[in-house]
C-alpha cells in the first residue's frame, strides 16, 4: 500500500463525526432528524511531510482551524448515512489531493515575430479604445 493510501486509511479511522440539524429540503423530517454530519480530522495526528501538509492546508482553506483540525459539514442528502459517506469521501479526496505534486509550469517561449505581432495588436486595440474617448468640437 502506498504512503498516500495508508494516510487516507489512518485519516478515515481517526475522524470524529457529529450529527447536526440540516437546513433545506426534507419537509418535517428536517426538523425532527439531525441528518447533516460534521466531520473533524486532526491533521497533526496524521504526521504528514511538510510539503504535503502545506498543500493540505492550502486545499482545506477556511475549513482548517488554528488547532490543525479540518472541519467538513455534509448536508447534501436527506439521510444521515448518505451524508456520512459523502463527508468521508470528501475528506479522503482532500487528503489524496494533498499528496499530488503539482506539475511545474513550463515557461512559454515566444519568438521575435510573434512578439512583434502581439505588440502591434495591442497598439491597434489601444488606438480603437482611444477613439472612444470624449469628443471635443474644437
Amino acid at each position: 500500500m502506498s504512503d498516500a493510501a495508508e494516510t487516507i486509511a489512518r485519516a478515515l479511522a481517526s475522524i470524529e463525526e457529529r450529527f447536526i440539524a440540516a437546513a433545506g429540503p426534507g419537509g418535517q423530517n428536517v426538523n425532527k432528524v439531525a441528518t447533516a454530519v460534521q466531520v473533524r480530522l486532526d491533521v497533526f495526528a496524521l504526521r504528514l511531510d511538510e510539503a504535503v501538509f502545506a498543500r493540505l492546508k492550502t486545499l482545506a482553506g477556511s475549513r482548517m482551524t488554528a488547532a490543525g483540525e479540518i472541519v467538513l459539514t455534509a448536508r447534501r442528502f436527506r439521510t444521515q448515512e448518505a451524508n456520512r459517506v459523502d463527508a468521508r469521501e470528501r475528506i479522503a479526496k482532500l487528503v489524496a489531493d494533498a499528496f499530488k505534486v503539482p506539475e511545474k509550469r513550463a515557461r512559454s517561449r515566444v519568438n521575435r515575430i510573434n512578439k512583434v505581432e502581439r505588440l502591434a495588436g495591442k497598439k491597434l486595440r489601444g488606438a480603437v479604445k482611444a477613439g472612444r474617448g470624449k469628443v471635443s468640437f474644437d
